[in-house]
């Protein structure tokens, strides 16, 4: 078997111990996976891991590739950087994992998958919640045509967060730092399930506001789309709202999918609404259905399914679950929320590169 030699940078990151440890798991069951080095610039506690570890420990991640030569190479280190450190990986030979979002703008995630097409290596995208059982049921419902074509989106996330979750490091919240608020750290998520199960929406009308945290970035948004078919669409996120489940609802013309939390409930209509709609003599009557609810539990591994996936990838040759044009679509998303928001106007996709970057560059050169 294919022996793969991994490396990780941002190894004093806190999301670096999620990965550490998928690692540690994929290792204990496959032999053939190997850590070999931890790079960060901040010393304190990337050693120590990486002593802890038995790896090899670097400030600098092109020494670290010069010097170990890894096979893949997962990037946890802050948004603005994974652009960068992707296309260093690619131009030393090394396969990518990225955390979300995988570029803070849709032009350097273009560039990302240029260049690991250009390296023949491949580019992957953490969003593990594609593996959990309730989404891939969900999505396994879709594309047998369960529920039909596209008829309406609804989705809300609070991702609750306190004011010493923002202190913990001066670079969150900030436009430089992170690349916006609620949008670019814990909504990629969100918007990722929405492109991957209902598909990327044709036009965005984006609300972004900083309603409680003192941060520079938004902590609450609100989105309208429209997708390809007319359908709409409505979501709505912040770290701002507490007490509310994360719901997420897809209504298409012959059913409609509800996930909250691991459940996942599945109607299915007697006749396909349009059909009913044009031929039932009543005027008030609503189709017939029938309601099956799922109780999923996550069995999915998280993170660890995640690197179990590549690691057979790259082995067997194919795409990862989540390749690099998956994951920028709800880059692509979140970009045109924000541009939308700010111009005051509706926004189309594909998003205009140049205009998001001019939009950018005001953003973080001291707006907000």
């Amino acid at each position: 078997m294919q022996t793969l030699r991994y490396a990780l940078v941002g190894g004093g990151a806190g999301i670096a111990a999620t990965h550490l440890a998928a690692l540690q798991k994929l290792q204990a069951a496959d032999s053939d996976v190997q850590l070999v080095a931890l790079a960060d610039l901040n010393e304190q506690p990337a050693r120590e891991r990486a002593d802890g570890l038995g790896c090899a420990y670097f400030t600098d991640h092109m020494t670290m590739l010069s010097e170990m030569r890894p096979d893949v190479v997962a990037i946890c280190a802050p948004h603005p950087f994974h652009a960068p450190i992707a296309l260093d990986c690619f131009a030393a030979g090394a396969h990518v994992l990225t955390e979300k979002p995988m570029a803070i703008q849709v032009a350097d995630a273009d560039r990302m998958i240029a260049a690991a097409h250009t390296a023949g290596k491949l580019l992957a995208v953490n969003f593990q919640q594609r593996f959990r059982t309730a989404i891939v049921r969900a999505k396994q419902l879709i594309d047998e045509g369960a529920i039909g074509e596209l008829v309406r989106v609804f989705s809300v996330e609070p991702w609750y967060r306190t004011e010493a979750y923002f202190r913990l490091s001066s670079w969150r919240g900030t436009w430089r730092g992170e690349g916006g608020g609620v949008l670019m750290n814990q909504s990629p998520h969100t918007l990722d399930l929405v492109c991957y199960l209902a598909g990327v929406p044709a036009k965005v009308w984006g609300w972004t506001r900083t309603r409680g945290h003192a941060i520079e970035t938004e902590d609450t948004i609100q989105a309208m789309l429209e997708f390809p078919n007319g359908a709409p669409g409505y979501i709505a996120a912040s770290t701002f709202e507490a007490g509310t489940e994360k719901r997420l609802q897809i209504v298409g013309e012959h059913g409609m999918i509800e996930i909250v939390d691991e459940t996942v409930r599945i109607s299915r209509f007697e006749l396909p609404i349009r059909e009913h709609m044009n031929t039932n003599l009543e005027p008030f009557a609503a189709p017939a259905k029938t309601t099956e609810v799922l109780e999923l539990p996550d069995e999915s591994g998280g993170h660890l399914a995640v690197y179990q996936d590549l690691t057979a990838a790259i082995r067997e040759g194919r795409a990862p679950m989540v390749t690099g044009e998956e994951g920028r679509k709800s880059l692509e998303l979140a970009n045109s929320i924000i541009l939308s928001s700010k111009a005051d106007r509706a926004v189309t996709l594909p998003l205009d590169r140049a205009a998001y970057s001019s939009l950018l560059t005001t953003l973080q050169g001291g707006a907000s």
